[in-house]
């Protein structure tokens, strides 16, 4: 396993790292225990929850199995926040998934989404605050646009306060708006970019169609929501060209988009889902199969 530098912070992360959006809304907690501790043995450290998840469900069984292991010390221990974000309500929240999580400090504490309605100088004193007191280690933030991490990287400075040290988006095959602006930004800051959704939620797996509907039981189904992000032509397209390129290579879809991510330049880590230790090995075979520097470039044009 390689391991990597998050931003600018002393946390060296697996570049493979495990979502634990499925904890307990999904697979229950005895799954969950032997899904972390296989992760764990297959040399991931980075696990990453948040208080949104099955309303701290996650967040919950997580911390039970880092009491039940003991194996706190070998974790990258990274959570989230939702809005809003302000100095009364950012300690309060911190408070709530440090009991969850049963441990003293979070080592990445991430806001899970941009606060237009609290100015940005309170939310960053807050986190600060957090950062000092020593509950949490290092910050960073998931969802943001470029202009918003920018912003927050310039206010941070300004300010004197701890600045943000990564950011989690949304990337696949299917949506790879973060090359335009965020990548590039990222780079030149020295932010580390932990990557989300590597199969799309199951678009990439060959379940779904141009007939737009969500196979029974799929994540759309379960999750009608998440098919706004991916109701669209261009994303429908180069669904449609990894079914072709699969079909042409003997590689399934699954292992050709994993590949993809994994190789891909300017990612510190992929988060990937499991509802059990099989979908952790097949992230570790697609990314010891690799892709060829001809097939990336192919692929990366479309």
């Amino acid at each position: 396993m390689e391991y990597r530098q998050l931003g600018r912070s002393n946390l060296k992360v697996s570049a493979i790292g495990l979502g634990a959006v499925t904890f307990s809304r999904e697979i229950g907690e005895a799954t969950v225990f032997t899904i972390m501790d296989y992760a764990l043995e297959r040399g991931i450290n980075l696990i990453d929850t948040a208080e949104a998840y099955n309303k701290g469900g996650s967040e919950s069984v997580v911390g039970n199995w880092l009491k039940a292991s003991g194996k706190r010390d070998r974790v990258i221990l990274a959570t989230k926040l939702i809005p809003p974000l302000t100095a009364e309500r950012i300690p309060q929240a911190a408070e709530a998934s440090l009991r969850r999580l049963q441990t003293d400090v979070i080592d990445l504490y991430q806001i899970h989404a941009f606060d237009k309605n609290t100015p940005l100088d309170e939310s960053l004193a807050a986190l600060g605050k957090l950062v000092e007191e020593g509950k949490v280690r290092h910050l960073g933030c998931s969802n943001f646009a470029a202009w918003q991490l920018c912003k927050a990287l310039w206010r941070a400075e300004v300010n004197g306060l701890p600045r943000l040290e990564s950011v989690q988006p949304n990337y696949n095959l299917a949506i790879r708006d973060i090359e335009q602006e965020m990548l590039p930004l990222c780079a030149d800051q020295q932010i580390g970019v932990i990557s989300y959704s590597p199969l799309g939620a199951g678009f990439l797996t060959g379940k779904y169609s141009k007939s737009w509907t969500a196979p029974q039981g799929s994540r759309f189904d379960i999750i009608p929501d998440h098919w706004a992000i991916y109701e669209n032509a261009r994303s429908m397209e180069r669904m449609e060209k990894l079914r072709s390129k699969a079909a042409e290579s003997g590689r399934s879809m699954v292992q050709l988009a994993l590949a993809w991510i994994l190789g891909q330049p300017g990612i510190t880590s992929t988060l990937i889902g499991s509802r059990s230790t099989a979908h952790i090995d097949q992230a570790f075979e697609a990314a010891a199969a690799g892709m060829s520097a001809e097939l990336r470039a192919e692929i990366n044009s479309w």
